[in-house]
């Protein structure tokens, strides 16, 4: 019994198992701030690279070459009516559809076309390669981690017309991001938080010239 008494009042080694457990909690509290920083980066990075695909979208030839014939109006200035056309083309299936009285017969994915809007002028392998001196920009180079995949691009009819055009598209032209999952350097296998699926992001814009050769 003494023995038993004596143990359950000696104290040896209790300030190093507070500090452990202490530690133990910071760490993961650290760390935590670190992962969830990171995640607010990519949270930015994403919101930037569907504003950036928005735009080369609206100054690029459009994916489905056939858009271009899409909705025509006779008369200058003529809106084209509200849901014409609607065309959607996926990077991750490379298919273009489209629904509306204004759908050609067949549609294309134009894989040139699509890489304009997800690396802009940059050439080469890879899926972002790197830029030379001069050129624009795409959705990777602000947000490297995006893959072709994950990238969805919409032109639609919304009831818009040109006074000076007197036929072809003056599509809504809208970005989205499909699938992305958030990175995390050490909550990711500690907590289970690899499966974090990063909120449906998008940015709208009114198409343009619709030509690569459009300036910025």
């Amino acid at each position: 019994m003494y023995v038993v008494a004596r143990f359950r009042k000696d104290e040896a080694g209790a300030a190093m198992v507070e500090a452990t457990i202490c530690m133990t909690l910071l760490l993961v509290l650290t760390l935590g701030f670190v992962d969830f920083g990171y995640a607010w980066y990519q949270w930015n990075a994403a919101t930037k690279a569907v504003e950036i695909g928005a735009r080369m979208a609206s100054i690029s030839t459009p994916i489905a070459p056939q858009i271009a014939a899409a909705g025509t109006a006779t008369t200058p200035g003529d809106p084209i009516p509200v849901g014409n056309y609607d065309f959607t083309c996926n990077g991750a299936t490379s298919l273009c559809s489209c629904t509306g009285s204004g759908c050609p017969t067949t549609t294309t994915f134009t894989l040139a076309n699509f890489n304009r809007i997800f690396q802009g002028d940059a050439s080469g392998t890879g899926n972002c390669p790197t830029l030379a001196a001069g050129q624009r920009p795409g959705m990777c180079h602000f947000f490297p981690m995006l893959q072709r995949a994950n990238v969805v691009v919409r032109y639609a009819a919304t009831g818009l017309g040109y006074q000076t055009r007197p036929g072809g598209p003056v599509p809504t032209i809208t970005v989205s991001l499909q699938n992305v999952n958030f990175q995390f350097f050490f909550l990711g296998g500690l907590l289970g938080f690899d499966n974090i699926t990063m909120p449906s992001m998008l940015s709208t814009v009114t198409g343009e010239d619709l030509s690569t050769s459009a300036p910025s």
